[in-house]
């Protein structure tokens, strides 16, 4: 087994706006051929395994990956930029890559043989899925999944849900408990592996083409380099998996505000309440869309301000301590959790209220993007954020990550 250091890797920020555009430009045409195609894959639930494809071609993968080990090497603000682009596109797309960029950031914590043996991979356009959290019957900080030795290797065995991206990936990064050892360890293993069986079977209301389902393990032969020990531990890992989620609302709500441009500019009809205008020049509707603006405006702003707080939390040249790293990394994406779901959601809805009932019409989907930014924004309870913040702001609490889902220990 290796073990996970705690400084990541340093990657240069694209940090100029002609940097970030020359960087854009690489991926614009893929983002745009995606949104082409996904009202209709929303309407019929196909999954976007051909728009996975043509990102992995287009090495959207290895953006984090060192440009050392052939990667371009990007800041985290850039990232999270492109995030954005790719959500208003297509969401499900975007979310279904947070646990590849995690893994990628999970890679730059180990060791040189680690990173030697994973880092060709992920360039050479493989991706990364994952199985960490358990519907119903593992404890607070434990997992039923388990890892037991047979031989030089290990068998893997459990069930796991809400596996996001996996149904799409090469590998998938598997939390699991071992005999003998404490916590818990990451066991990569292969999606086509005999053992693993990966299902569709995700029925949440939003984020529909995520592959968010089942995956079950049976008896998966894991190597023992494949094993990686995992503890509770001052890492940007946290801050990051949940500033995706972040980035993905924020393209929603983009998404949603090219919806009401198109709504108001084209609308022919209006109300003898109104001024009796096209609605493209009522002013009353003008207000609203101006409002909705905003409000995505200041989604992608504070998204963008925390992934600013990584990179510099994450600048070698700059003298911090591990633990201030970590804090300031994760209190800036707590922050960003309390205000970006609110924002998304009430942009969602204020799109209905700039045009008539025609709205409503299972045609247009227009609730797709509520949905989805209410999905998005189950996945990490805000008001557990305020508190922590709260208790950062007054007392110097070091906030901490979330790393575990289960049942809550017994009172006592």
């Amino acid at each position: 087994m290796t073990k996970s250091t705690a400084a990541p890797a340093t990657a240069p920020a694209t940090s100029t706006e002609p940097g970030y555009e020359a960087l854009a430009e690489r991926f614009r045409p893929v983002f745009a051929r995606i949104a082409e195609g996904s009202l209709a894959r929303e309407q019929d639930r196909v999954l976007p395994f051909e728009q996975v494809r043509w990102l992995n071609e287009a090495g959207f993968g290895r953006l984090r990956v060192p440009a050392a080990h052939g990667g371009d090497g990007i800041g985290f603000e850039p990232l999270f930029r492109l995030l954005i682009e790719l959500a208003e596109s297509d969401p499900s797309v975007a979310h279904l890559y947070r646990s590849h960029f995690a893994f990628v950031e999970t890679v730059g914590l180990e060791d040189q043989q680690f990173q030697e043996r994973w880092y060709p991979r992920v360039v050479a356009g493989e991706i990364f899925g994952n199985a960490a959290t358990e519907r119903s019957g593992n404890v607070l900080g434990a997992t039923g999944t388990t890892l037991s030795r047979a031989g030089g290797d290990w068998l893997l065995n459990g069930k796991k849900f809400y596996t996001t991206g996996t149904i799409f990936a090469d590998w998938i990064a598997v939390t699991a408990s071992t005999e003998g050892l404490e916590g818990r360890q990451y066991a990569v293993v292969s999606t086509t592996a005999p053992g693993v069986e990966i299902l569709d079977d995700w029925d949440g209301f939003g984020q529909q083409l995520t592959g968010t389902g089942t995956t079950v393990f049976r008896d998966a032969v894991v190597p023992d380099a494949n094993i990686i020990q995992r503890s509770v531990s001052t890492t940007h890992e946290p801050a990051f998996f949940q500033l995706v989620l972040l980035a993905v609302l924020a393209g929603v709500g983009r998404a949603a505000l090219a919806d009401a441009r198109v709504l108001v500019r084209d609308r022919k009809r209006t109300f003898n309440t109104g001024s009796g205008e096209l609605f493209r020049h009522d002013p009353l509707i003008l207000q609203l869309v101006g409002q909705l603006s905003a409000k995505v405006f200041a989604a992608e702003s504070v998204v963008r301000a925390a992934a600013r707080e990584l990179d510099a939390a994450a600048d070698q040249d700059l003298d911090f301590t591990l633990a201030q790293r970590y804090t300031k990394g994760e209190v800036a994406v707590e922050k960003a959790q309390l205000l970006v779901p609110e924002l998304v959601l009430s942009a969602a809805q204020q799109l209905f209220d700039v045009t008539g009932a025609s709205s409503t019409s299972k045609s247009k989907a227009l609730d797709r993007h509520w949905r989805n930014a209410r999905t998005v924004a189950t996945h990490n309870p805000a008001v557990f954020k305020a508190r922590m913040v709260g208790d950062y702001e007054v007392n110097g609490t070091t906030p901490e990550g979330l790393h575990s889902i289960g049942d809550a220990r017994p009172a006592g």
